[in-house]
């Protein structure tokens, strides 16, 4: 998936404020469940909210943020205090409910 302008990013985090986190991080960080959650949660929603419970500081959301665009190949769109806003469109064009406003050129 191609990164994200910001214009998208602040678009997603709009769409993003009513939702609640469906996924949280806990004291074992990034683990195969997590990812599996997180897979299943795009899968499902296309724009998750995820929490961080027990990291606090900053490097450590963003290096874990990093470890899950990697791995469920999804973009981050924001990370407001400990929540992170992630999005990746459903692979099936027909089944996408969030479509991307395109930039004005």
């Amino acid at each position: 998936m191609e990164a994200l302008k910001g214009f998208q990013k602040k678009y997603l985090r709009g769409l993003a404020h009513s939702l609640r986190p469906v996924v949280l991080i806990g004291r074992q960080g990034i683990t195969g469940a997590l990812l599996k959650s997180v897979e299943q949660a795009l899968n499902d929603h296309e724009l998750i909210k995820i929490k961080f419970n027990e990291f606090k500081e900053k490097e450590q959301k963003a290096e874990i943020a990093a470890r899950i665009e990697e791995a469920a190949g999804c973009r981050l769109a924001g990370m407001i205090g400990h929540t992170a806003v992630f999005f990746r469109p459903h692979p099936d064009p027909e089944k996408r409910s969030i479509h991307l406003p395109a930039p004005q050129g």
